[in-house]
């Protein structure tokens, strides 16, 4: 707690938080101890309407400034170049236990972000050895021959759902859709599904379930209940593929038997956990994105029709321009650690911000804000992280898309926006960067 009584989460959401003496939109914030930028999905009118306005300031801060997480201060990365520096620093780890707002309790189980980073044991949160060992178990489960299984079922899948959008379509040609619950949001989730065993019943209840524990509209003892029900719920799962397992993701992280001790049953629920909710969100992300992105650029949109552009440069291209993670949470420095002419001290929190990374002009060049499927430079994004915990599940998120896109370009080639571009809103989600909706015409 604090010096009033109050956990940091509390301050923030009665606009005492420490930052309250800064300006109310944090453009003064300096990488160099001037007021922290923050970042609350709330404070944002309508909901994430200005992520490019966000993008801007923490670029304008310099590679390394001070941000206010819903009340929670810390450090949060924007360039390419820093970036690849500390997601390999071995001074930086996952362990919450080394945050010093954590031991000093100002930030405690109250506060929103907490499952974002207090989220069991996994290959996400932990480090050097145990990391190591976790990670091969995975790797041993996820192989290339079981991705390239999936792909048959992902074509499927894919199929199915748009079957039934062109159904919907012939019934009420000029009718607009929401390509996000239509296509792009079941896909994923019935793939990983798929991939780890879960009966098609449970994918709604697994919906619902990921939209409340990401939505800062969430209450925060809802949304810890939630943690709770998702816990309970891969908790029975792997009890039951322990006793019966399968040909699945659930069962080979159980059967996995190389790289020392097998895992846990609590290591298999945190891994399998952990991917689910990073895999489909990130996938449901980058689909709808790529499909904004060449509908506002019909140019760029014909050379991929055309063939001369490829699908994977798409992806590619809009990894870059529209990370699906907006802001990573979080890693904690056990010693103090110089970049440049800031040092985060002991005990600080560093956030790795993607969006503002994948759009730095040193990196990508001066067009860096522009869409561009052309791009004379080889595309080294770092939107699925570098280094020990470079995302596991990038393959299956680049499988998916590479089989969505061209079939959906395929089966409605006259596919439209159904609203202006300035009405698409994000969700009220800091970590992601996931629309609220994308209205399209199929004719």
């Amino acid at each position: 707690m604090n010096g009033d009584g109050q956990s940091a989460v509390s301050a923030a959401r009665t606009g005492e938080a420490a930052a309250a003496s800064c300006p109310a939109d944090g453009a003064a914030a300096s990488g160099s101890g001037g007021c922290p930028i923050a970042l609350d999905p709330l404070s944002l009118d309508p909901l994430v309407g200005r992520l490019a306005e966000e993008t801007e300031a923490l670029r304008t801060a310099g590679p390394l400034t001070r941000i206010d997480l819903m009340g929670a201060e810390a450090w949060t990365v924007t360039t390419h170049a820093e970036a690849r520096k500390l997601l390999t620093d071995t001074r930086l780890v996952k362990d919450i236990t080394r945050w010093n707002l954590w031991r000093s309790g100002e930030v405690d189980e109250s506060w929103p972000l907490i499952g974002m980073i207090d989220a069991g044991r996994s290959m996400f949160t932990v480090d050097g050895a145990e990391h190591r060992r976790l990670r091969v178990k995975t790797a041993q489960a996820l192989t290339p021959r079981r991705l390239e299984a999936i792909r048959p079922v992902v074509e499927r899948i894919t199929g199915r759902l748009l079957d039934a959008m062109a159904a919907r379509a012939a019934e009420a040609p000029d009718a607009p859709l929401d390509l996000k619950p239509a296509f792009a949001q079941p896909l994923p989730m019935s793939v990983v599904c798929s991939l780890m065993g879960v009966e098609p019943e449970l994918e709604p209840r697994l919906h619902r379930l990921y939209e409340a524990f990401f939505s800062m509209l969430t209450p925060q003892d809802e949304r810890l209940a939630v943690i709770k029900e998702l816990d309970d719920l891969y908790a029975e799962m792997v009890r039951d593929k322990t006793a019966s397992p399968g040909d699945d993701l659930t069962s080979a992280l159980i059967l996995a038997d190389e790289g020392g001790e097998p895992l846990t049953a609590e290591e298999v629920r945190g891994n399998l956990e952990a991917m689910v909710a990073a895999g489909h969100e990130t996938t449901v992300t980058l689909i709808l994105c790529a499909v904004r992105a060449l509908l506002t650029h019909p140019d760029q949109l014909r050379l991929v029709l055309d063939g001369q552009v490829g699908w994977d440069a798409v992806i590619e291209e809009t990894l870059r321009w529209e990370s699906p993670s907006t802001h990573l949470l979080m890693r904690f420095a056990t010693s103090d650690i110089e970049v440049g002419d800031v040092v985060v001290g002991e005990g600080e929190g560093v956030v790795m911000s993607y969006r503002a990374i994948g759009r730095d002009r040193a990196q990508h060049g001066a067009d860096a804000d522009c869409f561009d499927v052309r791009r004379a430079t080889p595309i080294r994004h770092l939107s699925f992280g570098h280094g020990p915990h470079i995302c596991p599940g990038a393959a299956l998120s680049r499988l998916e898309a590479s089989v969505a896109l061209p079939a959906l370009f395929e089966r409605f080639p006259a596919l439209s926006l159904a609203v202006p571009v300035t009405e698409i809103r994000n969700r009220p989600v800091l970590t992601q960067n996931e629309l609220e909706s994308l209205p399209v015409r199929l004719r």
